[in-house]
């Protein structure tokens, strides 16, 4: 740090600070999603919040005042009120963590309820494949790069690029299929639901082994989507790497090859793929819907495409803001490990720039 930067106010150096602009930009893109869900529930064709009203004069036999008013209860807004202060309770509800309550699929029960029973499923489903595809992606992209030219390099280039080619239905027809039907190495009622019937949640063995076994080939659709492109990935910023001097001057060192790749092309070479990884959790997330409803996985995705179905529109806007959050603090802590790892970033970012 320079002495000029010293001697700049405090509040001028925090607002610099690179971890400070980064939370305050993740915050803003919240407002933004946050602004755009509270928008598109009132402004889609039909009017979701008019259609609610319906559905509850139709489901309940009850007047449309009394439907506008179990509406504006489930909601938790006043559909009478002006737009603006519709909005401004809206947030208030959002911070206190309220997102209303469900009038379809659980009658009565508090959105965040809901959501969060179902969000474990999803974020381990497909943070367990994303860390397998993440990891076996990287070390056979380095693997290919550092062999590239080769028969190995050609045979693992085109394998993945056939992989990632194949959507990821028709990776779940494919194996269901051929491990349930054709081979039968794992049993139809395994590939239905996150649970056997009977098991219940703990820390037991049992648990364990059964949640792993209905994991197991929705995780290898997962892995199977997504193992591709990271290898890929991975083996293009390794050559370019490889080609930089301090990886030459390593080789004249006399370093051995093990050396090299893990202590300098393999650290190197990751830092694009990090901010990559958190933005691949949201595509996954989003993705998971359809994967979820075939498996009858019960995560997120299949929740949301229940409450799609049933027009439950506080369940699905609870769905979205919550995936959105979690898929933003992901990148916040992407970006956040980026600038660790590579200090130019920081620098960039302005702090420590004089």
């Amino acid at each position: 740090m320079s002495e000029n930067s010293k001697t700049k106010p405090w509040s001028e150096r925090i607002l610099k600070n690179y971890a400070v602009q980064t939370i305050f930009k993740k915050i803003f893109i919240i407002w933004v999603v946050v602004t755009l869900s509270f928008l598109i529930v009132r402004g889609l064709p039909g009017n979701p919040v008019e259609i609610m009203v319906l559905n509850l004069m139709d489901s309940q036999g009850i007047s449309e005042d009394e439907a506008r008013t179990r509406a504006a209860s489930l909601l938790r807004l006043d559909l009478d009120a002006p737009l603006y202060v519709q909005y401004f309770d809206f947030l208030g509800n959002l911070v206190q963590g309220d997102l209303g309550e469900s009038y379809v699929l659980a009658r009565g029960k508090p959105v965040t309820e809901i959501v969060f029973q179902r969000l474990p499923w999803t974020l381990f489903s497909v943070g367990t494949s994303l860390l397998i595809s993440f990891t076996v992606g990287m070390f056979l992209g380095m693997l290919a790069a550092y062999r590239r030219g080769s028969m190995l390099d050609q045979v693992l280039t085109n394998l993945s690029a056939m992989i990632g080619a194949v959507p990821n239905t028709l990776w779940a027809i494919i194996l269901v299929l051929l491990l349930g039907v054709v081979w039968k190495i794992m049993p139809l009622n395994l590939m239905r639901g996150s649970l056997s019937p009977g098991i219940k949640p703990g820390f037991t063995l049992e648990f364990f082994v059964d949640l792993f076994k209905h994991w197991a080939v929705p995780g290898t659709v997962y892995v199977l989507t997504t193992l591709g492109g990271w290898m890929l990935a991975m083996r293009s910023s390794t050559v370019s790497v490889l080609g930089d001097d301090y990886v030459t001057v390593a080789r004249a060192r006399g370093l051995p090859d093990f050396r090299i790749i893990t202590a300098y092309v393999g650290r190197n070479a990751s830092l694009p793929l990090v901010t990559a990884l958190a933005i691949s959790i949201g595509f996954l997330l989003g993705g998971s819907t359809v994967i979820e409803f075939i498996f009858v996985y019960q995560g997120v995705g299949l929740l949301m495409s229940q409450a799609i179905t049933k027009r439950d529109y506080p369940v699905m806007q609870g769905i979205l803001l919550v995936t959105t959050i979690t898929v933003i603090i992901s990148t916040a802590i992407a970006d956040l490990l980026y600038g660790w790892l590579d200090p130019r970033i920081r620098t960039s970012g302005g702090e420590n720039a004089e």
